[in-house]
């Protein structure tokens, strides 16, 4: 085969959702997550208030997510051409969203089996001190859920040769990033509910509802975590695209001639990115990339496959 040709069909499979804004602002927020879980738990530690303490250790396990999130980065981007990845490392930042949701669901389970704990044996609570150490918590998750804020629903910064023909500046969703974001949301949430809890018991006496706060922000955050799950398992399960996408792209080929599709397969290779590979059947067979150029249309198609056979027979139904 002569090179020119072989450079032609050649084109690369990186399929991965680069966002290094979001990645340099998740780091940001790593840090200032990082030194307030420091504080919390120093505070909670001096002061004897179990309830900074249990907030401390929570915000432990963002912690961790954040890395999650900023490890998923830096592996994409240093990986992004590893021939080792049959499609590329794309979906590296949807396993960290996955990961991240599982934390999440972990925190959850965690906040209810402490209010559960709570309700038997209510503890001493330094109101005051536990105030001022939870409003700045909600300064820092606000500050924090600001820079991350619509980063996770971001336009593509990166060029595929194969996607020339697209000129729409298409948006993608950067799963490992709004996982991070609802982990802020998750923080966010449990500030407010903890203050308001604070307030009621200091001044109603009502220590009753630092429980029940906890139960509902530990519902709240069961159903982000599950949100991601849903959005990440199917990607990671190689999920086919809706039949009906499916089933115009067999009409497209199909209405064509008299090509018959004997087999087709599409599939997730990133996040937003999928590949095809489809049999074709003619009496008057074509070179593969008539079949291609007659998808071109097909922007959600990265990298297709296709394979053309003769048909012989009266009919190729």
């Amino acid at each position: 085969m002569h090179t020119k040709a072989l450079r032609h069909l050649t084109h690369g499979h990186e399929f991965a959702v680069f966002n290094k804004k979001g990645e340099r602002r998740t780091k940001v927020v790593l840090l200032l997550t990082f030194f307030t879980m420091l504080l919390e738990i120093t505070a909670g530690f001096f002061s004897g208030s179990m309830a900074l303490l249990a907030d401390g250790w929570h915000m432990s396990t963002h912690v961790v997510a954040f890395m999650i999130t900023v490890f998923a980065y830096r592996y994409t981007r240093r990986h992004a051409r590893d021939q080792t990845f049959a499609f590329g490392p794309g979906k590296v930042g949807v396993l960290g969203g996955f990961a991240s949701s599982i934390v999440l669901g972990m925190v959850a389970l965690l906040m209810i089996v402490e209010s559960g704990l709570r309700f038997i044996k209510p503890g001493v609570i330094f109101y005051d001190e536990a105030l001022m150490v939870a409003g700045f918590g909600l300064f820092i998750n606000l500050v924090s859920a600001l820079l991350l804020s619509g980063h996770h629903h971001h336009g593509e910064d990166h060029d595929h040769a194969h996607h020339a023909h697209e000129h729409e500046h298409h948006h993608h969703h950067d799963h490992n990033l709004k996982a991070a974001y609802l982990h802020v949301l998750a923080d966010a949430l449990t500030s407010v509910l903890a203050i308001i809890a604070l307030i009621l018991a200091k001044y109603y006496g009502w220590q009753w509802l630092d429980p029940v706060m906890g139960i509902v922000g530990a519902i709240i955050i069961s159903r982000w975590s599950f949100s991601i799950m849903k959005d990440t398992g199917p990607v990671l399960l190689d999920e086919s695209i809706d039949q009906k996408y499916k089933a115009a792209i067999k009409e497209r080929i199909e209405s064509d001639a008299d090509n018959r599709i004997a087999d087709l397969h599409v599939w997730r290779v990133g996040p937003n990115h999928f590949a095809a590979i489809l049999s074709v059947i003619s009496h008057t067979p074509k070179a593969p990339d008539y079949y291609k150029g007659l998808l071109s249309s097909f922007h959600k198609l990265a990298h297709v496959t296709v394979e053309v056979n003769q048909c012989t027979e009266e009919g190729c139904e």
